[in-house]
C-alpha cells in the first residue's frame, strides 16, 4: 500500500507541470495590444503625463485669489511699559480713563484674514499656463512615440518566435529523413551492399541534426519565455502564432517621401517642437519679472488686549502694487538661462532631423536587401532541391558517394531554413521602415 501511494504521488508530481502549462493562440495584433497594455515603460509615461496635467492645473490656479488667515495668542509674564500717545482723561463722563502707569497687560490675542486677487502680473501667470500646456502635449506625444517603439519590439519578438518555431519544423523534417536513411543504410550494410564507413557517416549526420534540433528547441523556449514576459503572460504559456495575421507589405515609397512623412508624423519631432515652444514662453516669463504686479486686496483684523484695547470689524479693501527693484539686475541671468535652454533644444531638433534621415536610409536599404534576399533564396531552395534529387539518383546508380548525398542534404536543409527566416526578416524590416517614418501604429498592423 505504501508503494502505491508513493507511485501516485510521483505521477501527480510529474503531471503537474503539464497541467500548469497553457496554450494560447496569438495574432500579431493581439500581441501588440497586450504588450502596450502591460508595458512598464508606458505606465511610467502615464505617470509623467499625470504630472504635467497637475503642473498645468497648478499654473491655472495662480489666477485664483490667495486667502490667508493667521492668529496668535500671547502671554506676557512681565508687565510691559505702555505709553499711549492719546489723552487718557476726559470730561463729561462719569469717570476718567486709567493713566499709562495704571494699565496692566498680561495677554493679547489677534487674528488677521486677508484676500489677494491678482489683476496684473506682467504676463507671468499667462506664460506659465502656456508653458505648462506645451509640456503636457509633449509628454502625451512621448507616450505615443513609446507605443510605436513597443509595437516594433513586439513585431521583432513575434518574428523571432516564429523563426525559432519554423527552424524546429524544418530540422524535424530533415531529422525524419535522416533517420529513415539510417534505417535503409543499416539494411544495406547488413546485406554487404554498403560499406561500414558510409553507414557511420550517415549516423554522424543524424546525430548532428539531433543536436541542431536541441539547439532550435532551446532557442524557441527562450523566445517563448521572453514573449510571455513582454505580454504580461505566465512564463509557462505556450504561444501558438497565427502566421496569417502578419500584415501585408504596402507599396514602397521613395526615401525622400519617407523623410517628409517622418517630419510630419514622428511623435518625437512633435514633442521636441512643443518643448521648444515651452522654452520660448519661459524666456517671456523671465523677462516679465521686470514688470510690477498689481492685486486687489481685502482683509479683516480683530484684536483683543484685555485692559487696553479691543478691535473688531476692521475690514479693509484696496489695491496693492509690488515691484522688485532687484529684478533690474537679477532678471538678466534668468533670461540668459532660458535662452540657452531654447538653443539647446534647437540643436537637439537639428540632431534629431539628421538621425531621422540616417534611420530612414538605413531602414530603407535593409528592407530592399531583405526583399532581394527572398528572391535569391527562393531560387536557392529550388536549386538545392534539384541538386539533392540529382545526387540521390546518382547515388542510387553508384555514381555518387555517401558524402556527396549528405552534403546535398545539408545544403537543402540550410536553403529551406534561410528562405523561411528571410521572409520573416522582411516583415520586420518593413515595420522598422514604418517606425522610422512615424507610420507604425495599430492600424498599419491590420
Amino acid at each position: 500500500m505504501k508503494y502505491k501511494i508513493l507511485l501516485v504521488l510521483l505521477i501527480c508530481w510529474a503531471v503537474q507541470p503539464l497541467l500548469a502549462q497553457q496554450t494560447k493562440n496569438l495574432t500579431l495584433q493581439e500581441a501588440v495590444n497586450l504588450a502596450i497594455a502591460n508595458s512598464r515603460q508606458l505606465k511610467g509615461q502615464h505617470a509623467k503625463i499625470a504630472e504635467t496635467v497637475a503642473a498645468l492645473r497648478e499654473a491655472e490656479e495662480r489666477k485664483l485669489p490667495d486667502v490667508t488667515f493667521s492668529g496668535s495668542y500671547l502671554y506676557l509674564p512681565i508687565n510691559p511699559n505702555v505709553d499711549l500717545k492719546v489723552k487718557t482723561g476726559g470730561s463729561g463722563s462719569g469717570g476718567s480713563a486709567p493713566s499709562n502707569s495704571e494699565i496692566k497687560v498680561s495677554q493679547a490675542a489677534y487674528g488677521i484674514a486677508s484676500v489677494s486677487l491678482p489683476i496684473y502680473t506682467g504676463g507671468r501667470i499667462r506664460y506659465g499656463i502656456e508653458s505648462a500646456g506645451y509640456l503636457e502635449k509633449a509628454a502625451e506625444l512621448d507616450s505615443v512615440n513609446d507605443r510605436g517603439s513597443i509595437s516594433l519590439n513586439t513585431i521583432q519578438a513575434f518574428s523571432n518566435l516564429f523563426k525559432s518555431k519554423a527552424s524546429i519544423a524544418i530540422v524535424q523534417e530533415s531529422l525524419k529523413q535522416s533517420r529513415q536513411r539510417d534505417t535503409d543504410y543499416t539494411n544495406l550494410e547488413k546485406n554487404g551492399l554498403l560499406a561500414r564507413n558510409d553507414l557511420l557517416k550517415a549516423s554522424l549526420q543524424t546525430a548532428n541534426i539531433e543536436l541542431s534540433l536541441l539547439d532550435a528547441q532551446k532557442n524557441w523556449r527562450l523566445a517563448n519565455v521572453n514573449m510571455n514576459i513582454m505580454l504580461g503572460l505566465p512564463e509557462t504559456t505556450e504561444l501558438v502564432l497565427s502566421i496569417d495575421s502578419l500584415p501585408a507589405i504596402g507599396d514602397l515609397k521613395t526615401i525622400q517621401e519617407y523623410e517628409q512623412l517622418a517630419l510630419i508624423n514622428r511623435k518625437d519631432v512633435g514633442a521636441l517642437d512643443f518643448r521648444i515652444k515651452a522654452a520660448g514662453t519661459a524666456i517671456k516669463s523671465a523677462k516679465a519679472e521686470n514688470n510690477p504686479s498689481i492685486a486687489l486686496t481685502g482683509g479683516y483684523i480683530a484684536a483683543d488686549i484685555p485692559g487696553l484695547l479691543t478691535i473688531t470689524n476692521a475690514v479693509n479693501i484696496g489695491v496693492g502694487v509690488n515691484y522688485s527693484l532687484s529684478s533690474l539686475w537679477k532678471t538678466k541671468s534668468k533670461v540668459q538661462q532660458a535662452e540657452a535652454r531654447q538653443q539647446q533644444l534647437a540643436a537637439n531638433e537639428e540632431m534629431l532631423t539628421d538621425n531621422i534621415r540616417s534611420q530612414i536610409n538605413q531602414a530603407y536599404e535593409n528592407y530592399l536587401l531583405a526583399v532581394k534576399r527572398i528572391t535569391v533564396l527562393d531560387k536557392s531552395v529550388l536549386q538545392a532541391d534539384e541538386n539533392y534529387r540529382i545526387v540521390q539518383n546518382k547515388y542510387n546508380n553508384t555514381l555518387a558517394t555517401t558524402t556527396e548525398v549528405l552534403e546535398a542534404e545539408v545544403a537543402q536543409l540550410q536553403a529551406r531554413l534561410n528562405d523561411r527566416l528571410a521572409k520573416a526578416d522582411s516583415m520586420v524590416s518593413y515595420a522598422a521602415l514604418l517606425q522610422a517614418a512615424g507610420l507604425l501604429n495599430e492600424q498599419s498592423l491590420k
